[in-house]
């Protein structure tokens, strides 16, 4: 695997993050059954820049308004309602949980994509969007026109994957990746411990901490050390402890936080509740 993440950096191809990367978004409880969340894989020779499509929607009207959290991934979106699909936008890197308020019938569909790859395929720095959402048109035209004009509420999923995968596709093969081979060295020390790097001079690539938070902060939109926190707040949900295992485990020890209240503010800091709340069964 390793060989192979180093052999896209020298082909100028940005590296394969999936294989070292899934970021989680928890699916919508059970107890909200009329809400349906659902996560699409991409064509194959786009998988080393989208994450996943994803489909948000209700299966009827609610009779309360529905408030979706989004919880810190290191990822950016871009979202749309094939419905309305004039209204398009993107949503940059989050270094903490986000609530959306979205009435009580809805359908989005968006597209994750994986770290450095957004900056890269429409030529921004990303802390221009970290932490805030902003219209696709002030940020990709090509993009937000393509949507207005092919995207209704009559196509089918499969169709708006399809269609999407094809744009993409066709967009991948305009663009030179070439963001700098040090930064995804960095990522790649990141990623294989599981976030707990606790100082950027902990990553050495050669350059200065200094020089690495601004790669960072152009491709990514936040500083090694935020992002590292969020691969390891991810490592912890993709590994879905329950309650009695978080307390009898230490997890949060073995995951290098200080102490329990260390894990569990900056745990809230990042999803909106404790882990107790996050990881209760029903």
């Amino acid at each position: 695997m390793l060989y192979y993440f180093w052999a896209k950096i020298l082909l100028g191809i940005p590296a394969n993050i999936q294989l070292l990367y899934k970021p989680v978004q928890p699916s919508v409880r059970s107890s909200t059954e009329d809400v349906v969340y659902r996560e699409y894989v991409p064509h194959a020779q786009l998988r080393n820049i989208i994450y996943c499509y994803w489909q948000l929607k209700t299966t009827q009207p609610l009779s309360n308004e529905f408030i979706y959290r989004v919880v810190a991934d290191g990822c950016i979106d871009m979202y749309f309602e094939p419905g309305n699909p004039s209204e398009n936008y993107v949503m940059g890197f989050s270094s903490k949980y986000t609530e959306f308020s979205l009435g009580n019938s809805f359908h989005y569909v968006g597209v994750r994509f994986l770290p450095t790859m957004f900056p890269q395929l429409f030529r921004i720095n990303a802390a221009e969007l970290s932490n805030r959402y902003e219209a696709l048109n002030a940020v990709a035209p090509r993009l937000s026109r393509f949507i207005q004009e092919n995207f209704h509420s009559q196509l089918s999923m499969s169709n708006i994957v399809r269609m999407l995968d094809n744009w993409f596709l066709q967009l991948s093969g305009t663009v030179n990746f070439n963001a700098d081979n040090r930064l995804y060295e960095a990522l790649d020390i990141i990623l294989k411990n599981a976030g707990m790097i606790h100082l950027e001079n902990d990553i050495n690539t050669g350059i200065s901490p200094r020089q690495l938070r601004r790669l960072f902060e152009n491709y990514i939109g936040d500083t090694p050390k935020t992002f590292s926190k969020i691969v390891r707040f991810q490592q912890i949900l993709r590994a879905k402890p329950s309650v009695q295992s978080l307390r009898r485990n230490k997890l949060f020890f073995d995951a290098g936080y200080h102490d329990q209240a260390h894990f569990i503010k900056e745990f809230k800091h990042l999803y909106g509740i404790t882990p107790a709340k996050a990881f209760e069964r029903e």
